[in-house]
């Protein structure tokens, strides 16, 4: 899946897995944000929770990625989402916590 998935983290840490999945499926679902068909959306939850979003094509992630600023806006709040690449599926045994 290299080449595919993207890293995102911003959203909020209380946000429930489930309801962050749905909220960064929508948002890089748009047409507008450079998105495109998703194949998977993969919250990893934490202090510092982060997402790794597998689209269906290389070529949507490279677009998320030259896009500087994504926002993701949870009712009246607007939380900026860091995106950078993610090379390689990991194990849940080799994420590293900060």
């Amino acid at each position: 899946m290299a080449g595919r998935t993207v890293r995102v983290q911003g959203f909020p840490a209380e946000l429930p897995p489930d309801r962050a999945a749905d909220k960064l499926t929508i948002h890089f679902l748009r047409s507008r944000n450079g998105g495109g068909d998703i194949a998977n959306v993969r919250v990893l939850p934490g202090s510092l929770p982060c997402a790794l979003i597998t689209f269906e094509a290389p070529e949507v992630a490279q677009r998320i990625l030259k896009v500087k600023n994504h926002v993701l806006a949870i009712g009246k709040t607007q939380y900026p989402l860091e995106v950078t690449p993610h090379a390689a599926e990991l194990s849940p045994n080799e994420v590293l916590r900060g």
